[in-house]
């Protein structure tokens, strides 16, 4: 980050090398920003001439509008016998691929798919782990520019069906099955189930994974789905090829991802994403903000169903090695990815901020226990990580780590606010907006909201990674209501948050999750700040209830600790905990016990699911849920 910061003064006549002026040169001067980055990470492709062709709005702003790229290629450009790959079963069976073997392994997919006629406007689906063959699928079909897309194998076959049956997949890639907390889960019939939901689909691969695992696995049954064959992986990759493979460059914009929306409300959005764009975005988050450097071993908890998959996948095209984790982070106990750490030599590590609670609340310390001296930084992501969170990382993890909460989305494949490894780390902060990214905090009237003021984290000006469009969305319409039919010209993520007076951001919580007791709003995350830090609470989740008369209640839901009753004197407690750290605003009007709380598949609290069922409102898609069957402790827990 300092070396571009030296750069950018001493090209462009900037007068130091303060991240704020560099900050704000990348955004006053967009294209010439995005233009420097592509000549300073090196990318392989074209650049063309124009910079930027202004557009009207955001989705129609074109950066680098003549450059032309393969993001495979730049992904693949070490070779060697050095690790590229490493993944880890949950079992502990460790996979690895070098430079040399995952071009070649590349290769062999990409040939595989032009053998079934896949090329650029087709799409290929995963419904995958987190493995190598997750990312060397990804890679070779970037090869030959079609469109990837990925989902977990937790997800029911209705969750997989509502995301892959919306973009019509030539190729479906699945598993025979995988593990989670020591089970065995079977995906046979499910893969089969899935293949007869897709129209137009060609071919169903299979990837032996529990076969691999040393696992026996029931016969398949693909006639069912009216296909003539469903191939093993290796029968459809065929020998090893013996010619390099070819990358044909493709434009700036041309499709590489279709990520989807959590979809806990309603059918998930198929977010179409530009292959420069994220090519950039994440150069710029990895090299400068992660300070990601070639021969690196980069760790991120997630599975292929979440948006940090990718970002972690990118990590090759800084010469970086992708550790891969499959399985639950707690098994055999809560030390694991610790454990991993530890023997991999990670040097970034990253989760999300429960993992983080979760683990000082069961009094793991690997300051004490684990040899981490090649961590550099701890990335936390996937919600608020509260000041609590940074001294249990400072205290407990590791004391010269750089702790960098980050905040993006699927929605941008990327983040507006992130870490700054020329800043100082304050606990309960986000160091501040990333580089190229206009990033704000506006009031409701759509103006500035001065530090300390809450407000809605906006983007004022357009990126690279802005969406190419929304799949099946005739005219823009669903785009355009997501984004900026709260203000206009404004990109709205949808995030309560407040600039510090350090040049800082606290994310608040979703803003469509607000609560407004007597018309005040109130961030969600707030409250979780209070009360996820008391010992005798594992979990909670607040919601406004409405009362009538156009008001709310707040009404907090609590898991409590093994052998920790919600009694009158703990409620109390928490009431208390909640006005001196809060205000009495936030004090909920009710507090009530639960055995379990519902998550999405990335981990992140199910607010508005929770919501819909106190109302008696549907849940319209229960599927994108990771335990959905939390929400009957909701049902019927709030008379008038």
């Amino acid at each position: 980050m300092h070396r571009f910061a030296e750069h950018v003064r001493d090209v462009y006549g900037l007068e130091s090398t303060d991240y704020s002026e560099v900050h704000q040169w990348s955004v006053e001067h967009a294209g010439r920003f995005w233009s420097e980055l592509w000549d300073w990470f090196g990318v392989v492709g074209e650049r063309g001439a124009r910079m930027v062709e202004h557009g009207d709005g955001f989705s129609e702003t074109r950066f680098l509008p003549d450059a032309e790229l393969n993001f495979a290629e730049n992904l693949l450009r070490v070779t060697g016998d050095g690790e590229a790959l490493v993944a880890i079963a949950e079992s502990g069976r460790r996979r690895s691929l070098s430079w040399d073997e995952l071009g070649s392994s590349v290769a062999r997919v990409a040939r595989a798919l032009r053998a079934e006629g896949v090329g650029p406007g087709d799409r290929v689906a995963a419904w995958l782990p987190n493995i190598v063959e997750t990312v060397v699928l990804m890679l070779g079909t970037a090869t030959v520019g079609a469109t990837f897309s990925s989902g977990s194998p937790d997800f029911g076959v209705a969750g997989i069906v509502d995301r892959f049956s919306q973009i019509s997949p030539k190729v479906l890639v699945g598993v025979d099955g995988y593990t989670y907390n020591g089970k065995v889960i079977s995906r046979v019939a499910e893969l089969d189930e899935v293949a007869s939901h897709l129209v137009g689909l060609r071919k169903v691969v299979t990837i032996p994974y529990l076969e691999q695992l040393g696992f026996e696995v029931a016969a398949t049954g693909i006639e069912q789905s009216g296909l003539e064959r469903r191939d093993r992986w290796d029968e459809w990759l065929g020998e090893e090829p013996v010619d390099p493979v070819p990358f044909e460059r493709f434009p700036f914009d041309h499709p590489l991802y279709i990520l989807f929306s959590s979809g806990t409300t309603g059918v998930p959005k198929c977010i179409v994403h530009r292959a420069g764009g994220i090519l950039l975005q994440h150069l710029k988050e990895h090299r400068l903000h992660c300070d990601i450097r070639p021969g690196d071993r980069v760790f991120y908890f997630t599975t292929a169903g979440w948006m940090m998959w990718n970002w972690l996948a990118s990590v090759l095209g800084s010469g970086a090695t992708a550790v891969l984790y499959d399985g639950s982070p707690f098994h055999p106990g809560p030390e694991r990815l610790f454990d991993l750490a530890e023997r991999e030599r990670v040097s970034l590590f990253g989760v999300s901020a429960k993992y983080l609670e979760a683990v000082a609340k069961a009094g793991v310390a690997p300051s004490a226990t684990h040899d981490l001296a090649d961590l550099r930084m701890i990335c936390s992501t996937g919600s608020p990580l509260v000041a609590e969170g940074y001294r249990y990382v400072y205290g407990g993890v590791k004391a010269d780590v750089h702790l960098a909460s980050i905040s993006g989305g699927t929605d941008l494949c990327g983040c507006f606010v992130g870490g700054i490894p020329t800043e100082p780390v304050r606990a309960g902060e986000i160091q501040g907006p990333m580089l190229g990214m206009a990033t704000e905090v506006w009031t409701e009237e759509g103006t500035p909201a001065g530090p300390g003021r809450r407000g809605e984290l906006v983007c004022t000006q357009p990126f690279p990674s802005v969406p190419l469009r929304f799949e099946n969305d005739p005219g823009g319409e669903r785009f355009h209501r997501s984004y900026f039919e709260r203000f206009s010209g404004a990109w709205c993520q949808g995030d309560f948050a407040v600039r510090t007076e350090s040049g800082g951001f606290e994310i608040l919580g979703r803003s469509d999750a607000t609560l407004n007791p007597g018309g005040v709003r109130i961030g969600t995350a707030e409250i979780y700040r209070q009360v996820d830090s008391m010992e005798e609470i594992l979990e909670s989740v607040v919601i406004g209830r409405e009362i009538g008369g156009g008001d709310t209640e707040v009404v907090l839901f609590v898991r409590t600790a093994a052998g920790v009753e919600l009694d009158e004197e703990l409620e109390s407690r928490i009431r208390r905990r909640i006005r001196t750290g809060a205000s009495p605003r936030h004090v909920p009007a009710r507090i009530l016990p639960v055995d379990d709380i519902p998550r999405t598949r990335s981990g992140k609290l199910a607010e508005l699911a929770v919501r819909e069922v106190v109302h008696g409102r549907p849940v319209e898609n229960t599927a994108a849920l990771a335990n959905p069957e939390a929400l009957a402790h909701f049902v019927a827990r709030l008379g008038d």
